[in-house]
């Protein structure tokens, strides 16, 4: 006897049951899940992040075996491999190779790594998700003996495609190390030929033609901050002088004049104050010359947390602040200024290919530990950023171990790591395994214990699920319902 369970209509709950693929009716039902889009429509999504969305009462007829296979939706559901029939069972064969390759990364382990080279910052940053160190305090950079150390963790990974980025505070006040992991990483993998990216994060404050010289010479690339116009980027940042926005302005036309247009990338944060302004933070970036802007919510971490800076808007008020941005990034596109939006852009590589992001935030299991790893400048080893922020502010729950005793095999056996993905493999974690979103989103971990005491938290208090289903409701709508402006997303891929 087929089973399945009839659409929950509850609003805020999460609207999927799974169904056998016994075939009736002349069709057989693949896996599939199911969430409400809006008051009449639903999306549908499948293992490997096919979508669909039809009307409620074509996927009660779905499921009851009804549907015409003469109708049009009827052959999108088989083309899309939520149903097959006689003629098709080779989209068996296509969805086991689609989901092989959606979870790829897995064979790859780990291939960021993050060097924390010191703590030390000149900026004095309320919305700082590191618990920074002021910039004369020796003790808070990172030893050549844990450089090393964490060198031979880059070598041990099975991944041949690494990116080794340097973060701090300001690591450009630790230059010197950066140097010496360069150099020491370019010379042993003279033999071993690993395709390895380096990242410096910083402010630019720091910045000289020597040093820029050197990433030219390394082909090194720059990821900085940029909040906004001048006023706004120097209240969030602040710095002796008040000049943040004049120097990181300045450093990155000087790192593209030795490193090219395309070396530098940006990144802003989103505070209070940046609520009310989407257009003018995009419009200086399209006036800095960047072709794209991540916009990025405050996490709970570090001084975020000391300051209150988190605490002062909540997931609606920058959902409304995103929505707006990505109208205005629309109007720019449709006025023929190519520019796109990176965290939308994420989703629709997800929702159009099956193929996986390195985004660490939208993987499942989590990308902590398994995709990402971080060691601190005091030698301590963590599965993610984040989880060292929480560190810094006395919670040591994920830290994985120590330079000076752990190898990589041990680190990624590591029973706190093993348990961790466990518990965030999201097909099997309650109300993800549930969510018609599912084959797009990610866990988060280290997010959801700081914010509820638990690695899996409860998804209907959480601000990530919250956020995450608000973006992809609105950008399915959008490719719904404005072909105009689903053309602009989808040239984004």
């Amino acid at each position: 006897m087929r089973q399945r369970h009839l659409p929950i209509l509850k609003p805020g709950f999460w609207e999927y049951r799974q169904f056998t693929s016994k075939q009736e009716a002349g069709y057989s039902l693949l896996p599939f899940r199911f969430i409400r889009l809006d008051g009449m429509r639903y999306v549908l999504t499948n293992e490997c992040g096919e979508f669909c969305v039809i009307q409620r009462q074509e996927l009660l007829h779905l499921i009851e075996h009804k549907l015409d296979g003469d109708t049009t939706i009827y052959n999108h559901l088989k083309s899309k491999h939520f149903l097959f029939d006689q003629e098709s069972s080779v989209a068996l064969d296509l969805l086991a190779c689609k989901i092989r390759t959606k979870f790829s990364q897995l064979k790859e382990l780990t291939s960021l790594f993050l060097f924390v080279v010191t703590l030390r910052c000149e900026h004095s940053c309320p919305y700082c998700q590191v618990s920074r160190q002021s910039h004369d305090k020796q003790a808070f950079d990172m030893t050549i003996e844990y450089a090393n150390k964490a060198i031979d963790f880059v070598f041990a990974t099975p991944s041949n495609h690494v990116k080794i980025e340097f973060q701090g505070g300001e690591p450009l006040l630790n230059f010197s190390l950066i140097q010496y992991v360069v150099r020491a990483v370019e010379e042993r993998n003279a033999t071993v030929s690993k395709d390895i990216v380096f990242v410096i994060t910083t402010n630019l404050a720091l910045v000289t033609d020597e040093m820029l010289i050197f990433c030219r010479d390394h082909h090194i690339q720059i990821s900085t901050s940029l909040d906004g116009p001048r006023e706004l980027h120097n209240g969030n940042r602040p710095r002796p002088g008040n000049d943040s926005y004049e120097r990181t302005v300045s450093g990155v036309n000087l790192a593209r004049k030795y490193l090219g247009e395309n070396a530098v990338a940006a990144l802003m944060t989103t505070t209070e104050k940046s609520l009310t302004q989407p257009e003018a933070i995009i419009n200086e970036y399209v006036r800095l010359g960047f072709s794209s802007i991540f916009l990025r919510s405050l996490s709970p971490y570090g001084f975020a947390v000391k300051t209150g800076a988190v605490q002062r808007y909540g997931s609606d008020g920058w959902l409304e602040f995103y929505k707006r941005g990505l109208e205005h990034i629309f109007q720019l596109n449709l006025r023929g200024h190519r520019f796109r939006e990176e965290y939308a852009t994420l989703l629709m590589t997800k929702m159009f290919s099956p193929f996986p992001t390195s985004y660490v935030d939208l993987q499942s299991p989590a990308g902590a530990g398994l995709s990402c790893m971080v060691f601190n400048y005091d030698g301590s080893i963590y599965p993610s950023d984040e989880s060292r922020m929480l560190a810094e502010m006395k919670d040591y729950r994920f830290r994985l171990g120590h330079l000076s005793q752990d190898t990589f095999q041990s680190v990624i056996t590591n029973d706190s790591l093993l348990e961790m993905l466990s518990e965030t493999m999201a097909e099997g974690t309650p109300m993800c395994s549930d969510c018609g979103f599912l084959p797009y989103c990610g866990s988060d971990p280290v997010y959801h214990h700081a914010t509820q005491g638990d690695v899996v938290g409860r998804k209907t208090l959480s601000g990530f699920c919250h956020k995450s289903m608000g973006i992809l409701r609105h950008l399915i709508t959008i490719l719904e319902d404005d072909p105009d402006r689903g053309r602009i997303l989808r040239s984004w891929l």
